[in-house]
């Protein structure tokens, strides 16, 4: 017995890479805080606490008025399987060739890179994961890498632990994704919803976001089941809850892309007795910080490895800037990196030469203020701020004052003003780049060509869902969103 714990306190110090997970494993003291992620989809800062006042989230609210509210919380990435693989691993998607949306041909991981979670199972933590408030599964992943479910995760619940067992659990809820489902309870009046700007104030866009917001709080009512869960069962004072969003919103100019709508989501952390309850952070924290988090909390030491940083320790310091990438999302090439302050963004654009709004199947058919766009694009009844978007090519930098300009429409890169903060975040992303980015440019051709092809399937299947056709004119796709969207009564409004 003697050697076995010192063989683990071995492997503790030395942090090598853990090939099988399923074998019994030192048990944690029962005094180590139980850790939960209650992952969203899709979502941005849209709720009460955070001040838009037309969204009903009293759920999540009484959690922020118990814990701690970050306004300036980044993921890595705007679409869902290059952030959940960041999320997961601690690291960045372009340093562990996780940075394309859902590859065909999946590689491993990195030496010595593994998940966040054989950490815990190795300190004796049991370690759940699970799609939905049942708790009873499927695992929920997305990543982007080759892994195998049962051999990272215990189970779905942490009811399945064992006698005073810590848990590391992952709740992940498919709210806010897209299609959008109505809240019958609490509906929202969509000649109250206020745009940004670069939308425009037309009923299909305000509708559309109504139902977002709507979506937003189904989601809320979820949270709040699993909270009660954790109370029941007596659990609430000894674990560490944290809320947050795997990217932005599903909406244009939002997932995605690097503006604040797809890299900036809420985080929410309560820990009772530990963090100062109803307090409001705006330090700067990006979401391969969690799993470094919650490897300090679990009393479990950071391998040297990992890119993320702890930022709940009380000597932890500040992170003054965060990074994110945008690559190949379903068929659509692009290459997209920016980094982030409190008050400022840059961003790179590295093929300049085309449109923001390069087609995308999964947008064209899901998203109707695409299309409404580029019908109004063409009747040239959109503001400049709105055309902007819609633009046949776009700059090669980007510098945004996020203070002044929260919205990000006025690009200070070419202002003699701005000389000096354009040069220190352009060195920054440089370095950047030079140590993090690794993944291969281009991608492979086998990989894109098989892209393409899906979504072209997809495309055509999911229009015909519609009763459309695939060729269907813009103006004609329109007139369908606009017959279920936009209701001549209220109750006639359609999911």
């Amino acid at each position: 017995m003697k050697n076995i714990v010192l063989l683990w306190v071995f492997w503790v110090c030395c942090w090598l890479p853990v090939v099988e997970v399923t074998g019994q494993s030192r048990p944690a003291p029962a005094t180590r805080p139980n850790i939960l992620w209650i992952v969203a989809n899709d979502i941005s800062p849209d709720l009460g606490c955070y001040g838009n006042k037309l969204v009903y989230t009293p759920n999540l609210d009484r959690l922020a008025k118990a814990g701690v509210m970050y306004r300036n919380f980044i993921t890595v990435g705007a679409v869902c399987s290059p952030s959940r693989s960041a999320l997961i691993t601690g690291m960045y998607s372009v340093s562990i060739n996780s940075h394309n949306q859902f590859p065909k041909n999946k590689t491993t991981l990195p030496a010595p890179v593994v998940p966040v979670t054989e950490y815990f199972r190795h300190a004796g933590y049991f370690v759940a994961n699970t799609g939905g408030v049942q708790m009873s599964g499927p695992h929920y992943t997305g990543y982007n890498f080759e892994h195998e479910p049962k051999k990272l995760y215990a189970g779905f619940d942490w009811r399945q632990r064992g006698k005073d067992q810590p848990f590391f659990a992952q709740v992940h809820l498919t709210y806010a994704h897209r299609p959008f489902k109505r809240d019958p309870a609490h509906p929202i009046d969509a000649n109250k919803v206020v745009l940004p700007p670069y939308y425009p104030n037309h009923p299909v866009a305000r509708q559309d976001w109504a139902l977002y917001l709507e979506t937003v709080q189904l989601l809320d009512q979820q949270v709040g089941t699993i909270l009660e869960r954790l109370r029941q069962d007596g659990l609430a004072d000894n674990t560490v809850v944290f809320f947050f969003g795997d990217h932005g919103r599903p909406h244009v100019r939002g997932k995605q892309f690097l503006y604040e709508g797809g890299i900036n989501t809420p985080l929410i952390v309560r820990w009772p007795g530990h963090l100062s309850a109803g307090t409001t952070s705006d330090r700067l924290i990006s979401n391969i910080d969690l799993a470094a988090t919650a490897l300090q909390l679990a009393d479990i030491k950071t391998p040297a490895y990992m890119q993320g940083q702890d930022f709940l320790g009380k000597t932890a310091p500040a992170r003054q800037y965060a990074f994110a990438a945008r690559d190949r999302c379903d068929e659509t090439l692009d290459r997209i990196r920016a980094v982030r302050t409190k008050d400022f963004k840059y961003i790179r654009n590295f093929y300049p030469e085309r449109p923001y709004t390069q087609f995308n199947a999964y947008k064209k058919w899901e998203y109707p203020v695409l299309t409404l766009l580029q019908v109004l694009q063409r009747q040239g009844k959109l503001t400049p701020d709105q055309a902007r978007f819609m633009a046949p090519n776009r700059p090669a930098e980007e510098l945004y004052d996020l203070k002044k300009d929260p919205y990000e429409l006025h690009n200070l890169a070419d202002q003699a003003a701005y000389q000096s903060k354009l040069k220190e975040l352009r060195g920054q992303l440089d370095k950047w780049i030079a140590t993090a980015d690794k993944g291969p440019y281009p991608e492979y051709p086998t990989e894109v060509s098989y892209a393409i092809d899906l979504m072209k399937d997809k495309f055509k299947t999911e229009m015909e869902k519609k009763g459309l056709s695939p060729t269907i004119s813009d103006e004609e796709f329109l007139h369908y969103w606009e017959k279920q969207l936009v209701p001549t009564k209220p109750e006639q409004a359609k999911n």
